[in-house]
């Protein structure tokens, strides 16, 4: 929950009072040694329709929105050039689906860290809004055992 209200104060801090989309349950898998990528989960819940078009994060050289897709038992990840957000309608980020890939990192990113994530939205206007999450560090098993936990 303190995670949920420090993103929230960080995303309303960033864009002013014109803070369109909410950052809920950020969260990072955790890396093994050598391993140069990782992924980054969420719910984005936008006030108005709006695209998320970008992320960037110091900790990774190469920040993408990926899709992750089963198409005759291959599974597929593939950069997609946006996520599109529909008003009022909460998208998640997770495993298995879309998600933001961290890729090219810097260091190994283990559990109990925080990763600074920049999100950008663009909204209908084309206005772009940045929203800053820090994302708390999940090891492999407690990924999944806090997200068997949600009831969607």
């Amino acid at each position: 929950m303190k995670s949920l209200i420090a993103a929230s104060l960080i995303a309303f801090a960033s864009a002013g009072a014109l803070a369109q989309v909410t950052v809920k349950d950020p969260w990072v898998r955790a890396t093994v040694a050598q391993q140069k990528a990782t992924g980054a989960f969420m719910q984005l819940t936008a006030t108005a329709p709006a695209r998320l078009v970008e992320a960037h994060s110091p900790v990774a050289g190469v920040v993408e929105i990926h899709e992750m897709s089963m198409a005759n038992n291959v599974m597929r990840m593939r950069a997609v050039p946006g996520l599109e957000l529909p008003a009022g309608r909460t998208v998640e980020l997770k495993p298995g689906g879309y998600h933001v890939m961290l890729m090219d990192l810097k260091s190994p990113i283990a559990e109990g860290q925080e990763v600074p994530l920049t999100l950008v939205f663009e909204h209908a206007d084309r206005k772009r809004e940045s929203v800053v999450v820090k994302a708390p560090v999940r090891g492999l098993g407690e990924a999944a055992d806090h997200h068997q936990g949600h009831k969607h």
